[in-house]
């Protein structure tokens, strides 16, 4: 399944639209994963990565796949059984969606997530790959069996620790909190949601 999309801008790493939105507690691991498609889009936007397109194994359950064109990337989330060439389908149509419109605006943007617009044609366009068994998916499977074989796939472990060698050799401390960011987020978000969950039956019992 698809489960987060942002679409970015490549030559300097700014995000201008994303699907879903992060809304309570439920969602804190999609804000992890959503910090770490930021980070792809960072490391793109620096020359870290130089692929067009690529598949990104984050762990067992996911797997981010990028694709970039004229300046513009978009970014998938998916769960790692997903098939590959069906998730850049779906970066494609989104492609076709960003084609359709006078794209110079995207350029123009300051502001993070600020192409409001956009996020409700991904939330449309997501719906029609939720479910792998549909004719049309099948038939996309079918009939692009060997686009795996020209994507090139890396594991984010090994990114983080190309950014961590980057960072050693950079003065800036900036760019090391970063990487100790990367790295200790997923460990902060499960202890929040613990706390949340103690303190909730705490409260229960109170009562």
């Amino acid at each position: 399944m698809v489960k987060l999309t942002v679409v970015g801008r490549a030559y300097d790493g700014l995000p201008v639209a994303h699907f879903p939105r992060v809304k309570n507690e439920e969602d804190m691991s999609m804000l992890f994963y959503k910090q770490q498609a930021e980070f792809i889009l960072k490391e793109i936007s620096r020359g870290a990565l130089l692929p067009s397109k690529m598949s990104i194994n984050i762990d067992d359950l996911y797997c981010f796949n990028y694709l970039i064109e004229k300046g513009i990337c978009y970014i998938t989330l998916c769960e790692s059984s997903y098939p590959r060439n069906l998730a850049f389908h779906y970066l494609q149509d989104l492609l076709k969606e960003i084609e359709k419109l006078d794209t110079n605006f995207l350029h123009t943007l300051s502001k993070p997530y600020s192409f409001i617009k956009f996020d409700n044609v991904i939330a449309n366009i997501r719906r029609r790959y939720l479910d792998t068994r549909t004719q049309a998916n099948l038939s996309i499977l079918n009939t692009n069996r060997r686009q795996d074989l020209d994507v090139m796939t890396e594991d984010i472990s090994k990114i983080i620790e190309n950014k961590r060698r980057s960072a050693n050799s950079d003065s800036s401390p900036l760019c090391y909190l970063q990487v100790i960011a990367l790295k200790w987020t997923p460990i902060t978000l499960m202890s929040v949601v613990a706390m949340v969950v103690l303190w909730s039956r705490f409260i229960v019992k109170d009562y």
